[in-house]
């Protein structure tokens, strides 16, 4: 089965085959509009895919959406988060209030669920604007840059580590541990089905956000494990994809190899735009250089910090090939070209 991407005001739930249904769950303000939350049948209750950010809108219309299918967000018998961000772990914790559901997450992002919950609000702040400023932007880019905390995450009950099957009776659901977007990104597999709930990870449309945070590691590839992650996927065959995003769609592999396609050109520009240069650039001089979806002076502040955070990825990637070098002893950090 495969639709097309709807205003979510057009969204509506369904029954997509093979003891699975999806939910639509809106993001406010976010121009993605919603995420997918998929509901897997088993006979001691079902189990979910994602959950959906935490606002009392989306809660109307994952606990309605569930009811509307016939089924009761009371009855849930645990919520598998692909990854930590608030659009698919936010509601998790409200699932288990109300079902005592458990919730599981690959130990990475589970990891940095602790940390998050741990963190005070301010000091997050300062230390976004501290990782702002080491990357090239100006002290008032950098105020402007660092973006409202959301609620944190519930705290998962159970971790996954790549290859495990989630405790879902009747069926088998493996997790596949595909970092990237975030260090304990999992798509996974319902083996018993054939098809793939991608989360992020390969979207029909378009790429998830790959960043490094800080932006000047230089112990972590995120890109480079993105892309070997998409590889993964690829070995899978042409398995129907589920994404957390935009709409199902046939042949996953294919479209994991567009993916990797457009990130290789994007960091052969970036390689040429180095070479290009006399000297060494920050980071947010890169970012500044880079095509994305508008012109850099027309994003707002956080995308342009988002953009940095991409930037620095495919940066550490191409360091990590060896293609280029970065200036040590030096702060912003800066990068320059190796000769060929």
């Amino acid at each position: 089965m495969k639709t097309r991407r709807r205003p979510y005001a057009e969204q509506r739930p369904q029954d997509v085959g093979g003891g699975v249904w999806s939910v639509p769950v809106p993001i406010p303000g976010n121009p993605l509009g919603y995420t997918l939350v998929y509901a897997v049948e088993s006979p001691k209750g079902p189990v979910l895919i994602d959950a959906g950010w935490n606002h009392p809108d989306a809660w109307e219309a994952l606990s309605g959406g569930l009811g509307a299918l016939g089924l009761d967000v009371s009855a849930v018998r645990g919520v598998v988060v692909t990854h930590f961000h608030p659009d698919h772990a936010g509601l998790a914790g409200q699932v288990r209030e109300v079902s005592g559901a458990w919730i599981a997450m690959h130990e990475a992002d589970a990891a940095l669920v602790r940390m998050i919950n741990e963190y005070e609000a301010d000091a997050q702040a300062d230390m976004q604007a501290d990782m702002l400023r080491r990357a090239g932007a100006d002290p008032a880019e950098a105020a402007q840059a660092v973006g409202e905390r959301p609620v944190p995450p519930a705290q998962p009950d159970r971790v996954l580590r790549d290859g495990d099957l989630v405790d879902l009776p009747g069926r088998k659901l493996r997790a596949l541990h595909t970092p990237g977007h975030t260090p304990g990104h999992i798509c996974l597999h319902l083996e018993d089905a054939d098809r793939l709930f991608t989360g992020d990870h390969v979207l029909p449309d378009i790429t998830p956000h790959v960043g490094i945070y800080p932006y000047d590691r230089d112990d972590i590839d995120p890109l480079g494990d993105f892309l070997d992650s998409l590889d993964r996927v690829g070995d899978l065959g042409p398995l129907d994809a589920l994404p957390a995003h935009e709409w199902i769609f046939p042949d996953v592999a294919a479209r994991a190899v567009q993916i990797r396609h457009h990130h290789e050109e994007k960091l052969e520009r970036l390689r040429a735009l180095l070479a290009q240069r006399p000297q060494p650039l920050t980071i947010w001089e890169v970012a500044s250089m880079m095509t994305w979806n508008r012109p850099w002076e027309d994003l707002a502040p956080v995308l342009k910090g988002m953009a940095a955070g991409e930037a620095a990825a495919h940066l550490r990637t191409l360091e990590a090939r060896g293609l280029i070098s970065r200036v040590t002893g030096v702060e912003p950090v800066r990068f320059h070209a190796l000769d060929s």
